[in-house]
């Protein structure tokens, strides 16, 4: 087991990932960017470096610092939570090339799978389902060309990173061209990587994943279900498990096309297997080869930590339980906190934390780096908590969150509070039917 493991991210994850490290008796090292000076994740680590100003691209991607820092601190291990470098095979390289375990998969794995064009060839090979898409675009021709076979509407889609970014969804021929160039420039400043491909834009549909975890001795095991479906801008909102739309024997049969797909390409540690779901019908989507933003959700359901065991892979050691002692628990639903305001078309907002009182009680969660007093800086990702709770029952848990988002205070910023509030109690989520474009359908009413 590593003795020292450096943290390559900032905010609520990098906190998450220092407090499981602290649990299992591993050190901890902590980088950031002269804007993130203060921030929670550097004072609770047992050592810090800064690595650069404050744009995430001479810091948070800057990969060079972040290896020196972890040869520099004695680190074995460099884990880069969910975003920022969590799926660039280059960095993982890097890493190896250098004596330093990436908590990840190798380069190769995640050229093969988290590049989401060449994830979707590999399962196709594989015999799962896949959603008329094409090759990675090389110039506006080729894209005119796929976009007449693909037919309209479609998504342009980054084939690195996530969260959302470098998507574009188009509606007609006229308007392709520009949503090319718009996401290959986005997803080039959010991941280093400005590749695009084309998707065929399945609605309406719901989102839903599989979570796995798979050690270095064929070992594959899938978590269950994440209902992922309310999303703005392909940004997830809100997600839970199980899924109320899926049957019994469609998620058994989910399950195991995930478990055998990465048992055939031998995937190693942990990551989740994205699809949209039409009826009974599903189709695979792509594969995000790291941590995701919403694991709390499967760890409140099933008692599986799924940060210390993340780490576990990477050192090499076996799972200690098979697919059959998987129990899941309850009904767990998690949202995100996002400093942003809803009434001005969603602008960013940043200042000072002046009130913050968590919510509690059983089964409530509050994932966050905010402090009362702390300056939230202007230059990253809008999510600034996650709020999760888990109860015996669906109906249980919407109540559970009603009352948890009525107990958080956050003064200083806006947020969306009021916006989830009005969202876990429209229609469309209390009786489980809404899916990828519920959200934007509420937004439009709602005038927002």
């Amino acid at each position: 087991m590593f003795s020292k493991i450096l943290i390559a991210n900032r905010g609520e994850i990098a906190v998450r990932i220092i407090r499981a490290c602290k649990e299992m008796g591993i050190a901890t090292v902590a980088v950031f960017s002269q804007a993130d000076r203060d921030a929670l994740h550097v004072s609770l680590a047992d050592e810090s470096y800064c690595i650069g100003p404050a744009p995430a691209a001479k810091s948070y991607l800057n990969q060079d610092a972040i290896i020196t820092c972890a040869l520099l601190s004695g680190a074995q291990a460099v884990h880069p939570g969910y975003g920022l470098l969590s799926e660039n095979a280059s960095f993982s390289r890097k890493c190896a090339q250098s004596g330093l375990t990436f908590i990840g998969p190798d380069g190769d794995t995640i050229d093969r799978m988290g590049d989401k064009d060449q994830a979707r060839r590999t399962m196709a090979r594989a015999g799962m389902p896949v959603t008329p898409g094409s090759g990675v675009i090389e110039s506006p021709e080729q894209a005119r060309r796929w976009a007449e076979k693909i037919g309209f509407p479609l998504l342009v889609k980054a084939r690195s990173g996530g969260g959302g970014r470098g998507i574009r969804k188009v509606t007609q021929q006229d308007a392709l061209e520009g949503a090319v160039i718009a996401a290959q420039a986005e997803a080039q400043s959010a991941f280093g990587d400005g590749a695009v491909y084309l998707e065929k834009f399945v609605s309406p549909a719901k989102h839903v994943e599989m979570q796995m975890l798979c050690d270095n001795f064929g070992h594959v095991i899938c978590l269950g279900e994440r209902e992922c479906s309310m999303q703005r801008k392909n940004q997830k909102v809100l997600e839970e498990s199980p899924c109320a739309a899926i049957s019994p024997e469609l998620r058994q049969k989910m399950m195991r096309c995930a478990i055998d797909a990465l048992s055939a390409i031998g995937y190693r540690g942990l990551g989740t297997i994205e699809f949209l779901l039409q009826g009974d019908q599903f189709y695979f989507m792509e594969m995000n080869t790291r941590l995701q933003v919403e694991h709390p959700v499967t760890e409140m359901r099933t008692g599986v930590d799924l940060v210390k065991w993340q780490i576990r892979a990477a050192a090499g050691l076996p799972l200690d339980f098979t697919q059959q002692d998987v129990r899941f628990s309850g009904h767990a639903i998690e949202c995100r906190i996002c400093a942003e305001d809803p009434r001005r078309n969603f602008a960013p907002s940043c200042g000072t934390i002046s009130l913050l009182h968590v919510p509690g009680g059983p089964w409530v969660r509050f994932d966050t780096a905010l402090y009362q007093g702390y300056a939230i800086p202007p230059f990253y990702d809008s999510m600034i908590a996650k709020l999760i709770v888990c109860a015996p029952t669906r109906e249980e848990a919407v109540r559970k969150l009603n009352s948890a988002l009525c107990e958080m205070v956050v003064e200083g910023v806006c947020h969306n509070r009021e916006l989830l509030l009005d969202l876990i109690d429209s229609p469309a989520f209390l009786d489980g039917t809404y899916h990828t474009g519920t959200l934007a359908q509420l937004c439009e009413a709602g005038g927002q």
